[in-house]
């Protein structure tokens, strides 16, 4: 057995059975257990990797974010990560637009450092915002950009890269001289240009390759190595480019050598200005009978969605605002992006566009998109690949067949008898891709649990392989051969072509270290199958109810590894906050879900969540719910997490310090009863000091003072006779409101008051304490007892609005989980409400006016609650401060803040917690100017910001009062 002590890096290499299991997956339908898991930090940690690997006969799989479709990423050796250190960009060369990279660098990231120097990256996957150089190049990416610009082979001019017996070379263009000489070295690079030479200089074989690869015109194509790209080159070629070998390696998914560094070709930053035009079609046929017409127009992008991806878009969370633009119920959309940089040209080359697509009778509607308009469209095709895992129960939406291309005159026939094999299967496709590049993902739903399926997910991707060969096309377009698609190479290349690429593989890696089984010698498309056929489905009791998912095992499942949670915090959004400032894979909801599913279906306890395992993995989980929305499948940690926590609390108990978290409302409102003596406690060093030394506190943390409220639980205030009352609410004062933030409390009243709202109070625990630390059965009382106490009242009436996010939403997120009368539960959510949303609300319909409020200039930066911008929005709280006419108001692009309850208090969370503060939230609130007020509706978000910069944040209903004229 192998084991850490075995080989040393200055990186690192794991062995346990966690990250093994962590990285038994990618974004494909596979599963294989590695042996280990590295994290080279050095070129030098790569070359020990690779005479270990020849030495114990094991073989290395690369990896960078491990967002691959076909299985590229998994293997039963060493997944070598790349991504956390290989992360430099360096040598930008302005006037010949070109930049070297190492393979963890990330593509969006990459372009934003470009923008200082007018240049970027051309090709644009969906995965953009986490996928990294290193994957773009093994599977030759291209994405939505590519009829414009070319895949990613266009774009590498040099790669440097350690071959299979640790030596170091260079791949790059060569002259006729240059090369000759690599036919005269006596080293493994010698003998690869040597057999290439060999081998290619026969007219008869670089015939074969030309007849059996895809035609020419099919820019997008990954069918086995890039032969038919190497024979366009000198010396097979007299007309052709200087040899280049990175066209070989471009597209050979780390089979052949291992990259460490890459020079990339860049171009101009694109045309400032940019119209979309949106066609709706009333068929599949509609659509892509019109993608011939209107790619004449020299479009920027021309990509398809259908309305199996569009309605998946309408229950998602972060999707649905990007819907604005739908009109109907069409079964297909075309994306048509035009650019330019005189905004005349512009317009003059869309009223060409609009009459093409209306003339030809195709198309029922065909809205123009501008602006931030044409991003929110795109962002809800880019969102397609994890929407579809979406799709609740077994049956899902399963790559296979989904990067077919071909030409574009085949593109109408070829789908023609695509979607006749599918009804012969009892199949309805899921259709979205790169259109005006040929090429359409189409996938089956299959239910790989069943063996039934497994024998279609076999029959109808040999089908269409063979539809493919018909039309010369494409196996693969972007996505790669992998596992998935490699076992039909020889079909569609033929015997001769295969032997050759078998030959190509051997001479560069004759000992079969690098990523084994993926395009040549591969394993059947259907071993090693995520799931185990047939197997009966563990049942797993939980407290909370996960009906919604059909069980618990199910929502873990519902992660389909497109790895939405690697994006960093330089990209909007805040999922996944602990990953943003470790960069460590286990730190992802994808790593978390994995484990979850991995323990919950193999294990063999009576408690499927008793694993120290899993204790790790969500560790460094703050709950902050990002993932429920901004994860496409809509991956609920927050809530696995509380299930977990109460699961393995069962048999292991809860400390003290939980306990004390989990209680801290009955611990408040006892100091409630004398504030003095216990604020005096809290900021005294040494009584302060002993605290937090007795319950695992910080000691750099400081203890939030008790602020009781102090009103009366009836009705508090009535509408002043001069002020027009305009209806009734009842506030709701929970835990945090009632004994840490009384005086936000008191301000809300006045605030309701003065504008004209009669005022009810409703006290009470919304049980928030209790959930993030796993206390469900406590945490269902309280819910039980306010659906109870509110049955009857609350109503689109009299509705329920609180202030502090994570208690007032609860009411709409886990008492539908907890709630004894789940109705009762529902019935209230309708009508439950965030202030904010209450105000924004009144605002709309003209009830508050800015009249109400100051004419005094301010400027404020809002930073909001993790749980609103999960399970609300945030553009009310802008939309509430944006009130006074003289108010200059914006949102902090903040993430999480790293407090999280009571994690960052907890001594070994805390230096992780000022870690995610410092990304950007920290920042952004010291660069504000001096009479900046910070609005922050979080009573956490607020400690922390007091904590990490020194300065005081207000909630927004303070500002807010503060700006009433009096």
């Amino acid at each position: 057995m192998l084991k850490s002590t075995d080989i040393q890096l200055e990186g690192e290499i794991r062995f346990d059975d966690l990250y093994r299991n962590i990285y038994a997956t990618d974004a494909s339908v596979y599963r294989k257990l590695p042996m280990a898991v590295a994290y080279p930090r050095t070129k030098a940690d790569i070359k020990k990797l690779i005479t270990y690997a020849a030495e114990n006969r094991l073989s290395l799989i690369p990896r960078t974010a491990g967002t691959s479709l076909a299985g590229q990423c998994v293997g039963e050796g060493i997944v070598v990560d790349v991504s956390r250190h290989f992360t430099r960009i360096f040598n930008v060369n302005r006037e010949k637009r070109t930049v070297d990279v190492e393979p963890g660098v990330i593509r969006d990231e990459l372009n934003r450092y470009l923008e200082l120097y007018n240049l970027f990256f051309g090709p644009n996957t969906s995965t953009s915002n986490r996928c990294m150089i290193g994957g773009m190049v093994g599977n030759n990416s291209s994405g939505t950009t590519s009829i414009r610009y070319g895949v990613t082979r266009d774009k590498v001019l040099e790669i440097e890269a350690v071959l299979s017996d640790g030596s170091e070379v260079i791949f790059k263009s060569l002259t006729e001289k240059e090369f000759k000489e690599k036919l005269e070295l006596d080293t493994l690079e010698g003998n690869i240009y040597r057999k290439l030479n060999e081998k290619l200089s026969s007219e008869e074989v670089r015939q074969n390759i030309k007849e059996a690869y895809p035609k020419p015109e099919i820019h997008r194509r990954n069918n086995g190595y890039a032969l038919d790209e190497i024979i366009k080159l000198k010396p097979f070629e007299t007309e052709g480019e200087d040899f280049n070998l990175c066209k070989l390696i471009c597209g050979s998914e780390g089979t052949l050598a291992f990259i460490t560094k890459i020079k990339l070709k860049l171009e101009d930053l694109p045309p400032k200005h940019s119209v979309m035009v949106a066609a709706h079609f009333e068929s599949i046929e509609n659509c892509l009978n019109a993608v011939v017409p209107v790619m004449q127009h020299h479009l920027f992008t021309c990509e398809m969605m259908d309305k199996v991806i569009l309605d998946c878009t309408k229950n998602n969370k972060s999707q649905m605002p990007n819907r604005f633009f739908i009109e109907g119920d069409p079964e297909a959309i075309l994306m048509l992006e035009l650019r330019a940089d005189d905004q005349q040209e512009l317009e003059t080359k869309k009223d060409r566009l609009v009459t093409t697509v209306r003339e030809s009778g195709l198309s029922y509607a065909f809205p123009v998109l501008y602006g931030d308009d044409i991003q929110k469209a795109l962002e809800l095709r880019k969102a397609g690949l994890g929407l579809l895992g979406n799709i609740v129960g077994d049956k899902k939406a399963v790559a296979c067949i989904e990067d077919t291309a071909v030409a574009l005159d085949d593109l109408a026939p070829y789908i023609a008898e695509f979607s006749a094999l599918m009804k012969k299967y009892g199949q309805r496709a899921v259709y979205y891709a790169h259109a005006g590049a040929g090429e359409l993902h189409l996938r089956p739903i299959l239910n790989l649990k069943a063996s039934e399926d497994v024998v279609l997910f076999r029959k109808i991707t040999t089908d269409v392989a063979y539809l493919v060969k018909k039309y010369n096309g494409s196996l693969s377009g972007e996505h790669g051969d992998g596992i998935v698609r490699s076992e039909f190479i020889k079909l569609k290349l033929g015997e001769d072509n295969y032997r050759l690429l078998s030959d190509i593989k051997s001479v560069f890696d004759p000992e079969n270290i690098f990523n084994p089984g993926k395009i040549v010698h591969s394993p059947p498309m259907d071993a090693s199958l995520r799931y185990e056929k047939d197997r009966i489905e563990p049942e797993i009791k939980t407290f909370l109810d996960f009906s919604d998912t059909e069980g618990v095992l199910r929502a873990t499942e519902q992660c389909n590894g497109s790895g939405d949670c690697r994006k960093t915090h330089l990209s909007a959004g805040a999922m996944c906050p602990s990953y943003h400032a470790t960069k460590n894979e286990k730190d992802t909801t994808r790593a978390r879900a994995n484990t979850l599913r991995e323990f919950l279906t193999r294990s063999d306890k009576e408690n499927r969540f008793d694993h120290p395992e899993i204790k790790e993995v969500l560790d460094l989980c703050l709950s902050c719910k990002a993932c429920s929305s901004e994860c496409p499948s809509n991956v609920d940690m927050a809530t696995l997490k509380a299930e977990f926590l109460y699961q393995y609390q069962k048999e292991n108990g809860t400390s003290l310090r939980d306990k004390v978290f989990a209680y801290n409302t009955q611990f408040n409102r006892a100091g409630a009863l004398f504030p003095w003596l216990v604020n005096e406690i809290y900021s005294n060093n040494i009584t302060g000091g002993l605290l937090k030394n007795a319950f695992g506190i910080s000691g750099k943390r400081s203890l939030p003072p008790v602020k009781p409220f102090k009103r009366p639980g009836t009705v508090v205030s009535t509408a002043s006779e001069n002020i027009k009352v305009k209806g009734e609410v009842i506030l709701f004062i929970d835990e945090f409101s009632n004994y840490l933030d009384g005086n936000i409390g008191n301000d809300a009243v006045v605030l309701l008051d003065r504008l004209g709202y009669r005022v009810k109070i409703y006290k009470g625990q919304s049980g928030r304490t209790f959930i993030s630390k796993g206390f469900l059965k406590q945490a269902a009382k309280i819910a039980d007892k306010n659906i109870a106490k509110l049955h009857g009242t609350v109503s689109e009436n009299l509705p329920l609005i609180g202030l502090e996010p994570s208690a007032v939403l609860s009411f709409r997120d886990e008492y539908m989980r907890l709630a004894t009368d789940k109705k009762g539960a529902e019935q209230l959510a309708r009508n439950v409400f965030l202030i904010e949303e209450f105000i924004a609300s009144e605002i709309k319909k003209g009830n508050i006016t800015a009249a109400q409020f100051t004419s005094e200039a301010r400027q404020v930066k809002i930073h909001n609650h993790c749980h609103q911008k999960a399970l609300s929005g945030q553009k009310v709280t802008f939309d509430m401060l944006n009130l006074p006419e003289n108010y200059k108001v914006s949102i902090i692009n903040s993430g999480c803040c790293g407090m999280a309850g009571s994690f960052g208090y907890e001594k070994e969370h805390y230096e992780l917690s000022m870690k995610v503060g410092e990304l950007r939230l920290f920042p952004a609130v010291r660069n504000a100017e001096g009479d900046t007020v910070i609005a922050a509706n979080g009573t956490s978000c607020r400690h922390q910001i007091l904590d990490g910069t020194g300065k005081k944040a207000k909630h927004p209903v303070t500002i807010l009062k503060e700006a009433l004229i009096n």
